[in-house]
């Protein structure tokens, strides 16, 4: 993990091979096309059940959304070690307690032709 990002091949594989199991709190803002502020943010947590560097990487959601899996982006990019704490999601008020791991992606809406 490092903070050298590689545009063609954003899967750290020794990265990949520690995640299985392990708890990741998730960010996510959404952007309307050319936006500098998101129109929408979401926050999730959950164990890594499966890590695939083509499908991504395939959470079991906790909390409020038990029972539910959510598939992350094959990009290991943005994962980072998280400090011990507790985390609390603006989103819902939960809170995560020591989360291994956190991540955040944009999403942009690409502009219309």
């Amino acid at each position: 993990m490092s903070n050298d990002f590689n545009d063609e091949h954003p899967w750290d594989t020794s990265l990949v091979k520690t995640l299985v199991g392990r708890l990741i709190l998730v960010g996510l803002a959404y952007f309307d096309a050319g936006a500098e502020e998101p129109f929408k943010q979401q926050q999730l947590f959950g164990r890594v059940v499966h890590a695939d560097e083509r499908k991504g990487i395939l959470l079991s959601l906790e909390g409020q959304r038990t029972g539910q899996q959510f598939n992350l982006p094959p990009d290991t990019r943005s994962f980072r070690k998280a400090e011990p704490g507790e985390y609390r999601l603006r989103t819902t008020g939960e809170v995560v307690v020591n989360p291994d791991f956190t991540v955040t992606f944009s999403i942009q809406k690409q502009a219309k032709s």
